[in-house]
């Protein structure tokens, strides 16, 4: 648990990658909390423009800043892509959400350096940890 939360303290922005701009969806709640501890949230959603103030992108690969966690809001068999655009963009970890699990991605990411939490609700963890 010490890494997770060594990721959640060291960590400045996070890419949100199905997040929605429609409130009612785990995605949203989770990222406008995430943003309100002090994150930089960046939307990554080629349905969307625009959420939470920041404007989204189509894929990892166009953020042009540097990310720190990829937040992945997508079904589990879409998490080897994301993957595979994390470690190209450099990111320091993946997390995925509750209910997307994939083991072989997860150790690919290991493989490439990416610290990697899975099935676990980033918000969730935060409160436990760090909440302030």
């Amino acid at each position: 648990m010490a890494a997770t939360e060594n990721l959640l303290r060291s960590a400045k922005t996070i890419a949100v990658v199905g997040l929605s701009s429609r409130r009612s969806r785990p995605s949203y709640g989770v990222s406008e909390y995430m943003q309100s501890q002090g994150y930089r949230i960046i939307p990554v959603n080629p349905n969307e423009t625009q959420v939470l103030g920041e404007n989204a992108y189509a894929s990892l690969d166009e953020v042009p800043v540097h990310v720190d966690i990829v937040d992945i809001f997508r079904r589990s068999e879409s998490v080897p892509a994301i993957v595979d655009a994390a470690i190209r963009i450099g990111a320091r970890g993946v997390w995925m959400q509750e209910g997307v699990v994939h083991d072989e991605a997860a150790g690919k990411a290991r493989a490439a350096g990416l610290e990697v939490v899975m099935d676990r609700c980033i918000l969730k963890e935060h409160r436990k940890m760090l909440a302030r």
